[in-house]
């Protein structure tokens, strides 16, 4: 009999999922990563139209349409002054599939990649799948990656280090000094920096800021979306921007993985880069006026929590038997250690849903803390 690969015997299911089967169906959810905002209309639209006019009938080329290339590469100009030429890029299915890419193209099997601990859960499991060794690294007190303790953990076998900024799970948002020193520590020693920057635009204190920006080589990657930014998760289209070498070799695994993303969701993908960005800010804002509340929220209840300055999540600290006591009374929220040895002991919410709904949770967190204390 044909035995699995181990690569793959080494990674199991998200923790996340195990907590969302626990759940009632009528349980408040602060697990889900999604917003819930609808998709632009603007963006909708193009994807009808394109549809209708039978322009997403065939492949496109594997590193996407002409057009949705341009638009990716205009949006860095236009927002961070940043020059990227629109063959250094490819049009992937999610930010998932170009963090996929990035690491498979990149780790030689026992490699080390390093990242940050908490921190989202594809980052050990895929990892793994390349046959890489995780090297999970601690973070400050206030949840954000030290550069220090990135370039103390290098060694002769660390090919990659991942960076997160807004962060999933913690919320944190890291300064420009730290953006420079990890661009300066992927030049000095020569290693890949995958900055991953899925909620770019998801900012309420400081400003989001890329390592490719201060890189003076080649050695940084970056990872993005529309699924958090536009709310287009179920959209899957993200993509990757890097040196025209990296590129090459990460088409070299997208085109046979995959050949193309979706030609619906790159039409609808363009839209939302080059159109109105009204809605973005409307979100935004909202997640923030949301946050407060969670805060507040999880602050009167005696909980300890750094305010999140980004994405959708809150980290609080929380005492043992927590996360259960919560979802017996019909609220689910993720286990800290769902996201790496070092968030035991804490939990994440996600703010990426109603405010009637976060309060009536923020309800039942309130007597359920007095509960396991």
């Amino acid at each position: 009999m044909t035995e699995f690969a181990t690569r793959v015997e080494n990674v199991s299911i998200s923790g996340i999922r195990e907590v969302f089967e626990a759940a009632g169906d009528d349980a408040i959810n602060l697990g889900l990563g999604q917003p819930d905002f609808p998709t632009p209309a603007h963006a909708r639209r193009a994807a009808v139209e394109a549809i209708e006019s039978g322009q997403t009938d065939a492949y496109t080329s594997n590193k996407g349409t002409p057009q949705l290339r341009e638009a990716i590469a205009a949006k860095y100009d236009r927002d961070y002054g940043i020059e990227v030429d629109p063959g250094n890029t490819i049009a992937t299915s999610g930010g998932s599939e170009a963090l996929h890419l990035a690491l498979e193209a990149h780790v030689d099997p026992n490699q080390e990649v390093i990242f940050p601990d908490p921190g989202f859960v594809s980052y050990d499991a895929l990892t793994r799948i390349a046959g890489g060794t995780p090297k999970p690294v601690s973070l400050r007190d206030d949840l954000t990656l030290d550069p220090a303790a990135v370039e103390d953990a290098i060694t002769e076998e660390t090919a990659v280090f991942i960076v997160n900024s807004p962060a999933n799970p913690t919320g944190a948002v890291q300064s420009e000094a730290d953006m420079r020193e990890f661009a300066r520590i992927a030049d000095e020693h020569d290693v890949l920096c995958i900055s991953d920057e899925v909620y770019e635009h998801i900012v309420f204190e400081g400003e989001h800021h890329s390592p490719l920006k201060f890189a003076e080589t080649d050695n940084v990657v970056v990872v993005s979306a529309c699924s958090k930014t536009y709310s287009m998760t179920g959209w899957r289209l993200g993509w990757l921007v890097g040196s025209g070498d990296r590129i090459d070799r990460m088409l070299r695994v997208h085109q046979y993985a995959q050949a193309c993303a979706s030609a619906p969701a790159q039409f609808a993908a363009e839209a939302a880069l080059t159109g109105p960005q009204e809605p973005v800010a409307e979100m935004v804002g909202a997640f923030e006026e949301r946050r407060d509340v969670v805060v507040d929220g999880l602050e009167d209840a005696g909980l300890e929590v750094p305010t999140p300055s980004g994405a959708f999540y809150a980290m609080p600290r929380v005492p043992e038997g927590w996360c259960d006591e919560v979802l017996d009374r019909g609220v689910v929220a993720v286990p800290g250690e769902a996201f790496g040895s070092n968030g035991e002991g804490y939990a994440r919410l996600s703010y990426a849903t109603g405010m009637e709904e976060l309060k009536a949770a923020l309800e039942i967190i309130d007597s359920a803390t007095a509960a396991v204390r």
